[in-house]
């Protein structure tokens, strides 16, 4: 019998990184919960582990290979990966690099726009894996073109208390916001996720809303520090994630506002 050889193909990720990957692809190791839930969701036989942060789908079954942050690179070298997922914000640089020294193909996603992502996720399924793109995909980016409502609340989000970050400029989180009708009063400094004293924290707030992830706000823990200001509750994955959460995002986050806008 004949044995097709493998066969290798160079690509660029969208940080402009030469990846060489071998198909066909069957074995990946994903360090981003949106990304290990993307994957799961259009080929999960190909997903051999992840972090543990990647906490959906909730059947998730497979090899934890530590955090985002801290990830057990000896570990993930020993499983022979066919490709890596990486995102620039959530995965460290230098772990990148040590995979690659290691001979192990890393493809790293930037997505800091809804615009960016859909596109992002495409080629990462198209290009990268090599599978066709997923029906939720083509389903998200149709809940997300419908112009944002009118007129915009100017609104904060909470990341972390103690010290008090916020969502800022040129986020991901933001520009998700942006399309719900919301504008972030605190977009306009430098950082990203700018850290705010108590005083800044609510001066020309109408809206906050606190999301349960990193930062895990609750009915108890959160709402008293905005006085008189309506707080919406909301799940971080709608807020955050990119992936098939996008197909129901839209109108969860639409329904928790209005329920915190019209008590």
């Amino acid at each position: 019998m004949n044995v097709v050889p493998p066969r290798h193909i160079s690509l660029r990720d969208d940080l402009g990184a030469e990846v060489s990957i071998v198909r066909p692809v069957r074995r990946v190791v994903s360090l981003v919960p949106s990304l290990t839930e993307s994957v799961a969701a259009t080929c999960p036989d190909l997903l051999v582990a992840a972090t543990q942060w990647c906490t959906h789908p909730a059947d998730l079954s497979v090899e934890r290979v530590r955090g985002t942050k801290n990830p057990n690179l000896r570990r993930i070298v020993e499983l022979a990966p066919d490709l890596v997922l990486c995102n620039r914000e959530e995965n460290r640089r230098a772990d990148v690099e040590r995979l690659r020294a290691a001979g192990i193909p890393v493809w790293v996603t930037r997505i800091e726009t809804l615009d960016a992502a859909f596109p992002s996720l495409a080629r990462l399924f198209v290009e990268a894996i090599g599978v066709p793109a997923p029906p939720w995909l083509h389903a998200a980016e149709n809940v997300w073109a419908a112009a944002p409502p009118e007129p915009e609340r100017a609104t904060v989000i909470p990341i972390w208390r103690k010290p008090w970050m916020v969502v800022g400029r040129d986020t991901f989180t933001g520009d998700l916001a942006r399309r719900l009708g919301l504008r972030l009063v605190h977009a306009d400094r430098p950082e990203r996720y700018p850290r705010v004293d108590e005083a800044e924290l609510t001066r020309g707030v109408e809206l906050a809303i606190l999301p349960d992830e990193p930062y895990v706000f609750t009915e108890t823990d959160g709402p008293e520090a905005f006085p008189g200001i309506p707080c919406a509750l909301v799940e971080g994955r709608s807020l955050t994630w990119y992936g098939p959460s996008l197909v129901t995002a839209r109108e969860t986050l639409t329904r928790q506002i209005a329920a915190a806008t019209t008590r």
